[in-house]
């Protein structure tokens, strides 16, 4: 009876784990910045509910994120990062979120000594 429990419930795990994976999604985004403070702010904004991952890359200018599509949405992930000064594919940053950004972070003048 032991072992019968014990194989039922390995039966159950390996076909209730994939089902969770499905909830999944992974895109890749343009989001504009220059330095690593923007990497920092990006990144934070990025962290929706839902969100499990957010790396922005400095060089190709590209936000990953793995999220799950049941909580939240890219074009919700670009509206918040937006809102913390950065613009995306689809989401300007509204001036005022822009003009709090440091100099250095200023990507619409390119302006970034470092």
């Amino acid at each position: 009876m032991k072992y019968l429990i014990i194989f039922l419930s390995f039966i159950f795990l390996s076909v209730a784990a994939p089902a969770q994976e499905k909830d999944i999604k992974t895109d890749t985004l343009m989001v504009s910045g220059n330095c690593s403070m923007c990497k920092k702010r990006i990144e934070k904004a990025a962290y929706v509910k839902g969100v499990k991952l957010a790396e922005w890359n400095k060089e190709t200018k590209m936000l990953t994120v793995t999220y799950k599509p049941s909580k939240t949405s890219a074009e919700e992930i670009l509206k918040s990062v937006a809102a913390a000064g950065h613009d995306s594919e689809t989401a300007t940053a509204p001036e005022e979120a822009y003009s709090k950004l440091p100099a250095c972070c200023n990507y619409r003048t390119g302006s970034c000594d470092h």
